[in-house]
């Protein structure tokens, strides 16, 4: 007995684990079959709706060869045989939209018909438990189950098909049949792997599609902050040296008065020490924006062979930058317009990247064009203009990422100016900038321009 009982213990939880394994496993299959679930065929991609268009006509030639076989071979009353062929056929249309109830009613049709037959003709040959007409219906439903549902779903079903062929013909069986039983199976299992294989391979093709969305998006998040950086350190040179020239000021004011009061020697020493502390904070900020790693030495960005440190570039400079572009072989002309004053650093920085930036896309992406650089002075800010010509021949291929116009879409938008980018119907192509100079309040769409473009790497010249 000491012998027999741990053996019996063990029997009785593998029994029980068996049970509960058991249990288990018809809760999928309720979970996965037992469903009103809805899951439309989508149109197909280049023949749209005619792939429903097909199961239409099929289901119709369903009803009409069901019924006839039904009623002519089989024996079965008329209204009968159209009932079991109207529920084939229209299993075959559901199976369009929800696949999982579709399967269910085309397996009743064949119960009810196989039951229908065995009783009602035994005494003719007949195919049985699948007619001709009910296996195609059948078939087509599997189909489109197996499109649109899981893979363990589609197996599911596929088996639930053969055990009722199986226990009809091969347990109950009939009289004077011809047996369609194993067809039917093979042909299941031919059209639950095709619908398994084009199901798998459209996935893998959304999910190709989703993730190069996701690269794109990223990449051009990436590099959006990125110039966004790159503005605020040129940007933040510019605030550090009004902001030393303050404290220099609040330092000397003193000295330019004489007998100067307490309250005005302790206000200026509060302003100094504030612009001190500011200078303090945007130095460290600095220490962050220069680069992702302090310790290793920055490479200048600005394009123009300015070190990282030195002044920022203004409109001043821009005769120097035209005569470092035509030294690399482009053909450049400028010009100007209005009465040229005083402009906030802000915007000569803008406009001085914005020529730059404009111009270099015209020797990258227009060979053998000409280039015209254009300032307009107005009262309420300055307009740019860089236009090129056709271009004599097809550019060479880039390895920029094709971002150029969004670091220029950034600067405008940062003064809340406004900016196109569009062919010129000449072949040529044209970048227009307004910058305003007195403020945000001012309208800055003080001049007419097409509309803009998309910013996207097509747009460069």
């Amino acid at each position: 007995m000491s012998k027999v009982g741990p053996v019996t213990r063990w029997g009785k939880r593998q029994v029980a684990r068996s049970r509960v394994r058991a249990g288990r496993g018809l809760r999928v299959l309720h979970d996965d079959l037992w469903t009103w679930r809805a899951d439309p065929l989508p149109p197909s991609v280049w023949l749209r709706w005619f792939p429903h268009g097909v199961v239409c006509l099929a289901a119709l030639g369903v009803l009409l060869g069901n019924t006839a076989q039904l009623n002519d071979h089989s024996k079965l009353t008329p209204e009968f045989a159209f009932l079991i062929a109207l529920a084939s056929a229209s299993a075959m249309l559901l199976a369009l939209w929800r696949p999982v109830p579709a399967w269910w009613l085309s397996t009743a049709a064949t119960v009810v018909g196989a039951f229908a037959v065995l009783m009602n003709a035994e005494d003719y040959r007949f195919t049985w438990p699948w007619t001709a007409a009910g296996l195609i219906a059948h078939m087509f439903v599997m189909l489109l189950l197996a499109l649109r549902v899981r893979t363990r779903v589609a197996v599911e079903a596929f088996a639930l098909s053969a055990l009722i062929t199986y226990v009809f013909e091969g347990l109950i069986g009939a009289r004077n049949y011809q047996p369609t039983g194993w067809l039917a199976v093979a042909l299941f299992a031919v059209v639950v792997l095709l619908g398994i294989a084009l199901r798998g391979r459209r996935e893998a093709r959304d999910q190709l599609a989703e993730q190069t969305t996701l690269t794109a998006e990223e990449r051009a998040r990436r590099t959006l902050l990125e110039e966004r950086g790159r503005i605020a350190r040129e940007l933040h040179d510019v605030v550090a040296h009004h902001m030393s020239v303050i404290s220099i000021q609040a330092q000397v004011a003193p000295l330019l008065v004489e007998n100067p009061p307490d309250e005005l020697k302790e206000n200026l020493a509060g302003i100094r020490q504030n612009a001190l502390e500011a200078l303090t904070e945007l130095r460290r900020v600095l220490g962050v924006l220069r680069a992702e790693h302090p310790d290793v030495p920055e490479v200048p960005e600005a394009g123009d062979g300015a070190a990282p440190h030195t002044p920022q570039p203004t409109l001043d400079r821009l005769d120097a930058l035209v005569d470092n572009i035509r030294a690399a072989g482009l053909i450049v002309t400028t010009g100007s317009s209005g009465t040229r004053r005083p402009l906030p650093p802000g915007v000569e920085l803008s406009a001085y990247r914005i020529v730059q930036e404009a111009l270099s896309n015209v020797l990258r992406h227009a060979p053998g064009a000409t280039a015209r650089v254009h300032l307009t002075h107005l009262p309420i800010g300055l307009r740019v203009e860089v236009s090129n010509t056709r271009p004599k021949r097809a550019p060479a291929p880039s390895q920029g990422a094709g971002h150029g116009l969004l670091g220029m879409r950034e600067r405008v938008a940062m003064l809340d100016g406004t900016l196109t980018a569009h062919p010129m119907p000449d072949g040529g192509y044209q970048v227009a900038a307004f910058l305003p100079a007195d403020g945000p309040d001012l309208p800055a769409a003080s001049f007419s321009d097409p509309p803009t473009a998309p910013f996207t790497k097509d747009d460069t010249p």
